[in-house]
């Protein structure tokens, strides 16, 4: 009887020195940044040591007491890419940070958190910075919220920068605005390509036949990088709406577009695509098989959710 409570307690201890060790080093890669270590190296340590709201968490007195110019960036920069939401607020602060690069990366941390915090983003619409501008589009997009797309269609009309343009129309249909579909579809006839390709895009996450002609019409062309093209501004489209013409690309004979559009439905909230993915690498061999590698490291599938697609399919123990 006794025996069971002291089993449970070895088991709490050791679960608490394991943590302990794991925050230990999560403050060590901190450390390192903050001396000028790489951020892309810091950022997949504290991913693999799964510290990443307890990192964003710690980033934010660490950049209250940070005045080095490269340094602040960089931390910036690396609570930007952890996609904590513990890093909100101060991410929310770093939007009118007195340097662009730190309000660009303040914007892309929002972006990546789809915040709804549109206030603090929607004044770097007008920022001095392209960089900047480019990435207030796209966090106004992420935050899914309809009344963004006015403002958003409103700066891509005066906006000379053809990059941050683009960025705006697309950021228009993310937001799910569909009363902004008539401006998006003005764009489809515009002198520039990257201003075309955007709003076809737009109209697409908007689910709009326009934008679905559009690309379906480059996916129906003999060339296939012409064809990739098309099926790119599939990016960010609900599986709901995409699916129609994604899910019989899963059979199309270039493995690379058949890859990409099992990413992009499981992305746009089709869980039975990434089933799908895992299954096809398992069973190919050779270029084929990096083909569907590609596309589930860009999802970062982990080992653990492979095995368990695995077993479920009973082709691995």
């Amino acid at each position: 009887m006794v025996l069971l409570p002291l089993a449970g307690l070895a088991a709490g201890s050791a679960s608490a020195a394991k943590r302990a060790q794991s925050r230990k080093e999560a403050d060590a890669v901190l450390a390192q940044v903050s001396q000028g270590g790489p951020v892309p190296a810091a950022a997949s340590r504290l991913r693999y040591l799964r510290e990443e709201s307890y990192a964003a968490e710690q980033l934010g007195p660490i950049l209250r007491n940070t005045f080095e110019e490269r340094t602040r960036r960089n931390l910036a920069s690396l609570l930007a890419s952890l996609g904590a939401r513990q890093g909100e607020s101060t991410l929310a602060k770093l939007a009118s940070d007195g340097d662009s690069t730190v309000r660009m990366y303040a914007a892309q941390g929002l972006a990546k958190l789809g915040s709804r915090n549109t206030a603090v983003v929607l004044p770097l619409l007008n920022d001095k910075s392209s960089g900047v501008r480019r990435e207030a589009a796209r966090a106004l997009g992420a935050s899914r919220n309809p009344k963004m797309g006015k403002p958003l269609m409103a700066a891509a009309r005066t906006e000379q920068d053809v990059e941050v343009r683009a960025a705006l129309l697309e950021a228009a249909g993310t937001s799910g605005d569909t009363k902004q579909k008539p401006g998006l579809k003005a764009y489809l006839d515009s002198d520039s390509e990257s201003t075309r390709f955007a709003a076809a895009r737009g109209l697409c996450r908007l689910g709009a036949p326009e934008g679905f002609a559009f690309a379906q019409k480059l996916l129906g062309n003999p060339d296939k990088f012409v064809r990739r093209q098309g099926l790119a501004l599939f990016e960010g489209v609900p599986a709901k709406k995409a699916s129609p013409v994604l899910s019989p690309l899963l059979k199309d004979a270039d493995r690379a577009i058949a890859a990409a559009s099992a990413r992009m439905l499981h992305q746009g909230g089709d869980a039975a695509a990434l089933d799908w993915l895992v299954l096809a690498s398992w069973n190919a061999k050779g270029e084929e098989k990096l083909t569907y590698e590609k596309e589930l490291e860009t999802l970062q599938l982990a080992d653990d959710r492979r095995k368990a697609i695995l077993r479920k399919a009973g082709v691995a123990p």
